[in-house]
């Protein structure tokens, strides 16, 4: 037998370091695991499908009528000329709604990379919210201008607005509005068996899954963290890898501990829960049936193939209620637009209608909310070959629940100068994160009290008067 107190054990550890605690969260050692099913008949969930670095909504919902398309072409000439094809008007898919006061008699179109959410929209599971973004209160240019309006902290810094969208503060901020969703529904008695599978992330998360009760449990695309480490030390000896994996499970999960300092004690137990999630995670996964949906091979594809795995076993986990994370980098585009934003458009458009097909395979697309966020909008001028960072921007809400084929909010023209223009196009919001996220809330069944605790800001908003959920 291989000595598991040697060198080769000395080498795991040093690898393996604190990544017990990274992979799963300090969420308290689970109830034992079974394998009877839950009742999860009133299952929800919520998604949130996060776009690092600021995504050009520009190039989302592009004006599509004929005067608004040649301003749009004439303001962004260097990027259209070096896209080519993709931008000219014949290649833009057009969308039509019931209600279009929005749009004031203008006319938009999604670009050709979003032709799987094109078709959503059309029908009625797929809604556009227009100019969302981190506010204090309500903003008009004249206030900007005269610098007499309360301003988020650190506009346009990348981790101080994903922050923000997140948890309603800048880079620094301990609780997310995601995570104090998440403890209003355990306070009502939901997933009292598991708790520690409430907010789920399969990307690294910011603030955004963070409650005073929940922290979010991290998956892999293939399911819980494993110690594949022991994997380059017991290839091929399914022995002696065995019994060193209970070794070193007997180590970290500190099953012989007997220390008494306080935080030894703390650290041990952390341990112990995380090895303990873990198991339960995969049970549940081993226990469900595959899903037949296939799913892009991408980052984001795979995010929400994992995503949609976890509700598949929901009843495995005993979930009634959960908030996942997901992310996609790349959208700070400042150079190379042309090249680089399609390429990302195409994998949102896969990966988000590959989910939607299979939450329908699994008949939750009622049960079940995907929604966007990111950074910032960028400006409608151009620097050249790409953007600057904006403010406010467009986002996306998909689900049979979601009061689709509309556009909600506001959609400012295009063109420079009016009124929600606060320099190069870039927009102030005309829509509060919180008015976003309060609809999200009501759907998932939050009180106003409620969304009032997790969201500080919304008292300064006025409901919204039509309303997405």
């Amino acid at each position: 037998m291989m000595d598991v107190n040697g060198k080769h054990r000395r080498q795991i550890l040093r690898g393996l370091g604190a990544s017990a605690l990274t992979a799963t969260a300090l969420s308290g050692a689970p109830s034992r695991f079974t394998a009877h099913a839950a009742d999860t008949s009133n299952y929800q969930a919520l998604v949130c499908v996060f776009l690092f670095g600021g995504l050009d909504h520009n190039e989302v919902l592009i004006p599509y009528d004929t005067a608004s398309y040649r301003r749009f072409r004439t303001l962004r000439s260097s990027l259209i000329i070096e896209q080519g094809e993709s931008r000219q008007r014949e290649r833009l898919l057009p969308i039509t709604m019931q209600q279009n006061s929005v749009l004031q008699g203008r006319q938009m179109a999604m670009p050709p990379e979003l032709p799987a959410l094109k078709a959503l929209f059309d029908r009625g599971d797929l809604a556009i919210v227009g100019n969302v973004g981190p506010l204090l209160e309500p903003v008009t240019r004249q206030r900007f201008e005269r610098s007499a309006a309360r301003l988020p902290p650190r506009l346009f810094s990348h981790n101080d607005q994903q922050s923000t969208w997140q948890a309603s503060a800048p880079e620094g901020a301990q609780f997310g509005w995601g995570g104090l969703f998440a403890d209003a529904v355990l306070a009502t008695g939901a997933n009292q068996r598991q708790p520690q599978f409430t907010t789920i992330a399969s990307n690294e998360v910011g603030p955004f899954l963070t409650g005073r009760q929940v922290v979010p449990y991290r998956v892999g695309v293939k399911g819980a963290a494993r110690v594949h480490l022991l994997d380059d030390y017991y290839d091929g000896f399914a022995e002696e890898r065995a019994e060193s994996l209970a070794a070193i499970r007997a180590q970290l999960a500190a099953q012989r501990f007997s220390g008494e300092h306080v935080l030894e004690q703390d650290l041990a137990r952390a341990f112990a829960a995380a090895f303990d999630t873990n198991e339960a995670y995969d049970r549940a996964r081993q226990a469900g049936d595959p899903l037949t949906t296939e799913f892009p091979q991408g980052p984001l594809g795979q995010q929400l193939h994992a995503v949609a795995e976890t509700i598949n076993v929901r009843e495995q986990l005993f979930a009634n209620k959960q908030v996942f994370f997901v992310g996609l980098g790349g959208f700070d585009t400042h150079s190379a637009q042309a090249e680089n934003l399609p390429r990302l458009l195409e994998e949102v458009d896969g990966a988000m209608a590959a989910f939607y097909r299979a939450m329908t395979e699994l008949e939750l697309q009622e049960q079940v909310t995907l929604f966007t966020a990111s950074d910032f909008g960028r400006t409608l001028a151009v620097n050249g070959d790409g953007t600057d960072h904006g403010w406010g921007g467009h986002h996306l809400v998909l689900g049979g629940a979601v009061k689709g084929g509309e556009i909600y909010g506001a959609m400012p023209p295009t063109e420079l100068g009016h009124d929600a223009d606060c320099g190069s196009g870039r927009l102030i919001p005309t829509m509060a994160v919180e008015q976003y996220a309060a609809e999200l809330g009501r759907w998932f069944g939050l009180s106003q009290t409620e969304l009032t605790n997790a969201l500080p800001n919304l008292s300064r908003f006025d409901a919204l008067k039509r309303t997405f959920l």
